[in-house]
């Protein structure tokens, strides 16, 4: 063996009122999120509204330490990697209990079976259970690990073997991310034998530090604090409840009057109020995010570069970031955050220049008064705090160049899977990053494997893939700097995406939580909060 990571572990609700979740009580906390998850199944979702409300739920083999890019034990104690760097060895946690609830009690602790079964499942199209619930895995699948995954073993009850095809330099924080959550096979098997298999979706059972209460759409989940979680000290509330609101102004007026304690994505208008209210508190951090427009290069006319170059030279950015983010951002000209390891700092935007524009559009055949459609979200997100008025200002913008543009939405479950199949022409999104790699950005959101995924451009460049394939076999990170550069600079040219802005994140909480960290991945974490009585 090269090495053996060894690593301290490191990781480590539902009362509701009658007419209104009010003030915490018995030790309960209420976070106001933002919108509906679309299931508790994480392995099929890419969205922080899906992975928010399985976070409590679950743990992986690797975990992100909390508030930390840095990975730390979770259902591994540790790995032996091989001196190929093809052969990981993870060494289980003994004495772990999956949760008990009305709907499933489990006769066994975790074990072996279990992670042959979460990864399996996503490796084998043929494997019992996808094939009585086919799902689609767009992280997995996205990142090529069910190319370069080779087999999963057990080599004993706590001891499994993952063996990859090609050496993956960002292998352990892949599988540190939520799709990579480890489910109960014997759970899974029950479902099976009753027909119910899709229930893994809707009546979720995990390891995390609470258990799955209820779910009502567009209202709230609720969940309880897990008695039996293999690390105590992380579970300090009885109870946890999201109360699903999607308007930014409603969450702050609730977190305010204490009916919840814990709130996300304020508005930039609500910032200054939020930060001199006494009972509350303001962390600010600079958002390891990018919000940008993608430009779907399947659809005429932005098959063709020219029409990108128009379109994205007439973005007024700077107008954007004032009248959107207010101040609470910083322009961006990348396809992913400066913090981000990699970055290559020569990349300049094309200046703000909307008569070439028309003339590129001219050369082009692009007639004047001609119709294209901009899908706005309709959620507020860090790296897009108003999407809607983006989507206005952008209309604004490309009405110079003569474009009609007509704005489109749905409901975000609806958005993400329409825009995932290609049915917009531009879409507005963004990203938070997930684990810490450039990969995370470079190749989960522009690589060819990621159409039908994150990659809403359907852009694939065999050129710009191979630099990006490259780079992960790699393990020096200098060589890897100078590939993902390259990949930077071909991207940059192309122009399968205008990069609008990197914002500050603000995130709003009462003065009574402790133990609460802002995640530089967006994710809200709930092990080892407290709240003063």
């Amino acid at each position: 063996m090269r090495h053996t990571l060894v690593l301290s572990a490191l990781l480590g609700t539902g009362l509701l009122a009658a007419t209104s979740i009010s003030q915490a009580a018995n030790n309960s906390l209420v976070f106001c999120s933002e919108g509906s998850p679309a299931g508790f199944d994480t392995a099929q979702y890419t969205t922080a509204t899906d992975n928010d409300a399985a976070e409590p739920l679950y743990n992986r083999l690797a975990e992100f330490e909390k508030g930390a890019t840095n990975v730390v034990p979770g259902l591994a104690t540790r790995w032996d990697i091989s001196e190929d760097g093809l052969t990981y060895t993870f060494h289980l946690r003994e004495g772990v209990k999956f949760h008990t609830t009305p709907y499933f009690t489990p006769t066994r602790d975790f074990n072996a079976d279990d992670v042959l079964f979460t990864f399996n499942r996503m490796l084998d199209p043929q494997q019992p259970f996808r094939k009585a619930y086919p799902t689609e895995f767009p992280y997995f699948n996205g990142m090529s690990l069910n190319k370069n995954i080779a087999k999963v073993e057990k080599t004993g009850p706590l001891t499994v073997v993952m063996t990859l095809n090609s050496v993956d330099a960002a292998f352990i924080q892949n599988i540190a991310m939520s799709f990579a959550a480890i489910l109960s096979a014997e759970y899974a098997d029950k479902l099976l034998a009753e027909g119910k298999p899709s229930e893994i979706n809707q009546k979720p059972i995990g390891t995390g530090p609470f258990v799955f209460k209820s779910y009502q759409k567009d209202s709230n989940i609720r969940y309880t604090g897990n008695k039996q979680y293999w690390d105590p000290s992380r579970v300090k509330l009885d109870n946890l409840i999201f109360a699903i609101n999607t308007d930014a102004s409603v969450r702050v007026q609730k977190l305010k009057a204490n009916e919840c304690q814990i709130t996300l994505h304020p508005r930039p208008a609500d910032v200054t109020a939020l930060k001199n209210d006494p009972k509350l508190k303001l962390i600010e951090k600079p958002g390891f995010n990018l919000g940008y427009i993608a430009y779907n290069v399947r659809h005429k006319p932005f098959d063709q570069l020219e029409v990108r170059q128009a379109l994205d030279m007439a973005v007024n950015k700077q107008s954007i970031l004032n009248a959107v983010y207010q101040g609470a951002g910083q322009l961006a000209v990348n396809a992913m955050p400066p913090t981000q390891w990699s970055y290559d700092t020569s990349i300049k935007d094309a200046a703000y220049n909307p008569e070439k524009a028309k003339e590129l559009l001219k050369a082009a055949g692009v007639k004047e008064g001609t119709e294209i459609t901009l899908w706005a979200m309709p959620v507020q997100r860090p790296y897009n705090p108003n999407a809607k008025l983006m989507a206005e200002m952008l209309q604004a913008d490309w009405a110079k160049i003569g474009l009609k543009v007509k704005i489109v939405s749905y409901e975000w479950g609806e958005y993400i899977k329409r825009t995932k199949n290609g049915e917009h022409d531009i879409s507005l999104i963004g990203w938070t990053g997930d684990n810490g790699d450039p990969d995370n950005w470079l190749g989960t959101l522009y690589s060819c494997d990621a159409i039908g995924g994150n990659n809403y451009s359907m852009w694939c460049d065999p050129a710009y893939d191979k630099l990006i394939k490259q780079a992960k076999i790699v393990t020096d990170r200098d060589q890897r700097t100078v590939l993902y550069q390259q990949a930077q600079q071909l991207l940059k040219q192309q122009v399968p995406i205008t990069p609008v802005a990197h914002s500050t994140v603000n995130q709003p909480l009462s003065a009574k939580i402790d133990g609460f960290k802002v995640s530089p991945f967006g994710r809200n974490v709930f092990s080892g909060v407290s709240i003063e009585k």
